[in-house]
């Protein structure tokens, strides 16, 4: 077993014995103890009492977080013709048809949200095994197949965060950056919760969120309250 650095022992060290904190408690000890030399994305992995295999157990949705993400992100769009132009002026990094559709299906994906207008989506449905495991895939339910696609655009930009239940009913994503204040991450933290709550299926039976945890990119992970992290 590879032995531990010194800072490391220090960081999980001082995590020892502390579970189920306030929001806020939790982000100031992430903060706090951080040693990395770059900035780190603050993360959230929320465990649901949800089954994803089963269609009316699915969890998915999209959050605009109050303070962004930190995180530059690259868009991409299928659109002709004047929405493609629309999509250019919105600050869209690649926009294209049958031309992107050949390079995704060369294995160049060089973004990290991808949009489409309805009539596009019997190109973009060809790319369903690429583009499906990696989460990329427009949808209509979070806002990535549109007409209007300066919005999409500038909400993707903006730090707009999608999220979708994993194998297991684990939810993860990045909330911010460590060099944010803590006052806006416990705000991403909230938000993001909220929207998880809020998008609670169907078929989910017993305790929804059965567990929340935090931690940045390098560091520990410390379990944070459920009933602290959600604002009605």
């Amino acid at each position: 077993m590879a032995k531990l650095g010194k800072r490391t022992r220090a960081a999980r060290e001082a995590f020892v014995g502390k579970e189920d904190l306030t929001v806020e408690e939790a982000v100031a000890l992430i903060k706090a103890n951080a040693t990395a030399k770059f900035d780190e994305t603050i993360e959230i992995a929320m465990n649901l009492g949800v089954d994803p295999r089963h269609a009316d157990q699915m969890v998915r949705g999209v959050v605009g977080l109050p303070n962004g993400t930190g995180k530059s992100v690259r868009v991409a769009v299928f659109a002709r013709g004047p929405k493609a132009d629309e999509a250019q002026a919105a600050g869209a990094d690649i926009v294209g048809a049958e031309d992107l559709m050949e390079a995704v299906q060369g294995g160049k994906i060089d973004f990290d949200r991808c949009i489409a207008t309805p009539d596009m989506m019997p190109i973009v449905g060809r790319l369903g095994k690429v583009l499906g495991p990696r989460n990329l895939m427009p949808n209509p339910k979070v806002g990535t197949v549109t007409m209007d696609i300066k919005e999409a655009v500038e909400a993707a930009k903006g730090g707009q965060v999608q999220f979708k239940a994993e194998k297991g009913g684990v939810v993860h994503a990045g909330i911010g950056k460590l060099s944010f204040d803590e006052a806006k991450l416990v705000e991403n933290v909230r938000a993001f919760v909220g929207a998880v709550s809020k998008a609670k299926p169907t078929g989910s039976k017993g305790a929804y969120m059965k567990k929340i945890a935090l931690s940045s990119t390098m560091g520990p992970g410390v379990t944070v309250e459920v009933d602290n992290a959600i604002t009605e």
